[in-house]
């Protein structure tokens, strides 16, 4: 570890939680459905900047059962998609997306390893761990989107939101397979 990287020491005797509070912006949120709505607006613009990721990643890949497996996944983000656009048609919003910090960050840091790694099954294991991180994120929001869709009434918009989280698990289940099955091996030797 770098001097300038120290890791960060919890020290409850001296945390001022005062310090810790944070004042919500003009615009924050009130209602669950508020919440609700900019959440889905966060994955929407995630999901379209995955679009263009998912591209990098196929590129990038050496093994043709991961490229071919990342191109169907795009396929399947592309209808994804689609389904938000429904889901926001279905509320009466409109579909528009607001920056997604998280999927940004991940998406930075599948450019970083694909910087730090020469092509070859090396690349493709770091192209599988940054593509299963995205699909725990994905994971994550959509099991909490449709329980919101779910605690609101909204059964329609819970339904198509559980067909994406299905979907996404299935993605990160085919990337673990591809893993442990070829990639990891190959890399390890």
């Amino acid at each position: 570890m770098k001097n300038s990287e120290k890791q960060p020491t919890a020290n409850k005797a001296t945390t001022n939680t005062k310090n810790l509070v944070v004042a919500p912006a003009k615009d924050a949120a009130e209602e669950l459905y508020d919440f609700f709505i900019d959440s889905l607006k966060d994955i929407y613009w995630a999901e379209n900047a995955l679009l263009e990721a998912l591209a990098k990643m196929a590129a990038n890949a050496t093994s043709p059962s991961l490229s071919s497996t990342i191109i169907e996944h795009r396929a399947v983000t592309e209808n994804q998609i689609v389904r938000l656009q429904k889901v926001f048609n279905v509320l009466g919003e409109n579909a528009e997306g607001k920056k997604c910090e998280a999927m940004a960050g991940l998406l930075k840091e599948g450019d970083a390893i694909l910087q730090e790694t020469v092509p070859g099954a090396v690349r493709d294991a770091g192209i599988i761990s940054a593509s299963q991180k995205i699909e725990h994120y994905e994971i994550a929001t959509y099991g909490t989107l449709a329980a919101f869709a779910k605690t609101l009434g909204e059964n329609e918009v819970a339904k198509l939101l559980t067909q994406t989280l299905s979907e996404e698990k299935e993605a990160d289940c085919l990337l673990n397979d591809i893993a442990l099955n070829t990639i990891n091996i190959v890399a390890a030797e």
